[in-house]
């Protein structure tokens, strides 16, 4: 058993893969506590998909694609603030314009470079950790690092506006301001992600781990710890089923992901399908409202 978690470990990319993949799994699973909190997933896949215009102009000019996919991502955030406050136009559907806007000029974009140059962008969509580079492992540690000790430095702030936001408006706190800080935390983590699970799988990575631990503790900072910790196995596990079975590492990082929020959706000693006894007692309102209306066909 133990030469299965060892013998990958004599290659240099699996080194690389696996220490990306636990950083990014950790990162993840902090910030994504807030998003889910929030109800804010739609911010998340929002930016995500936003920063693809970054990642082909930053390829096609020769800069660090990181910069070029943060840039983007802000840009994206200050589109969607700018819109859902100078129109009447709700935050849902001005996350929805400028996401889908901008992930179809990136695809374009993607596509006009790979007819001109013979490569394959495809793995910016989904992932590609098993190509890694040590630049890549400085560049997501450095962002990871920014990103914990923002989040650290003002968490007290953070979950006051959280759970909170008129109440932390009339404290006095610069609301507006930590709404742009965190599309920024939310930015950095994206990026940070992509070349673990890739732009169309981000969103998994952020909300599942968070949303995992969120049926079994109750405090935000418990959320983030346990949410990090299976984040972690997540990403580790994915990592070693992509090595063994020669799957797609972004998708078996996300499966899981979801297979442990599973677990947890019925087995949750407080809101598990299968052990909690009200869950068990109670009949969902899907199916009262199924019976109500078969009783007045029946009439």
């Amino acid at each position: 058993m133990l030469h299965l978690l060892l013998d990958p470990l004599q290659y240099d990319f699996m080194q690389r893969s696996l220490i990306v993949a636990a950083i990014v799994g950790v990162l993840c699973a902090v910030v994504g506590s807030y998003l889910m909190v929030q109800r804010l997933a739609l911010l998340g896949d929002a930016i995500s998909h936003s920063v693809m215009p970054g990642l082909a102009i930053a390829f096609a000019v020769g800069v660090n694609i990181f910069l070029g996919a943060f840039i983007s991502g802000v840009v994206s955030a200050v589109l969607i603030a700018l819109i859902r406050t100078r129109s009447p136009i709700k935050e849902d559907t001005a996350m929805g314009i400028v996401s889908s806007a901008f992930f179809a000029f990136g695809i374009t974009l993607i596509t006009v470079i790979q007819k001109d140059n013979k490569v394959d962008l495809t793995h910016f969509l989904f992932g590609n950790i098993l190509g890694v580079s040590w630049d890549d492992v400085v560049s997501t540690l450095v962002i990871a690092a920014i990103v914990v000790v923002v989040t650290v430095l003002l968490f007290k702030e953070l979950q006051f506006y959280t759970f909170d936001p008129a109440g932390a408006q009339a404290a006095g706190l610069p609301v507006n301001l930590l709404n742009f800080g965190l599309m920024i935390l939310i930015a950095l983590t994206i990026v940070a992600s992509l070349k673990v699970v890739g732009v169309i799988l981000v969103l998994a990575l952020l909300v599942t781990p968070g949303a995992t631990a969120y049926l079994l503790v109750t405090r935000l900072h418990q959320m983030m710890l346990l949410g990090a910790a299976i984040s972690l196995i997540a990403s580790l596990s994915g990592i070693y089923l992509s090595f063994y079975y020669d799957l797609p590492s972004g998708p078996a990082v996300v499966m899981v992901a979801a297979g442990l929020f599973c677990l947890s959706f019925l087995f949750s000693p407080r809101h598990g399908l299968l052990t909690h006894p009200q869950a068990i007692a109670a009949p969902s309102p899907l199916w009262q409202e199924v019976k109500g209306m078969l009783a007045r066909f029946k009439r």
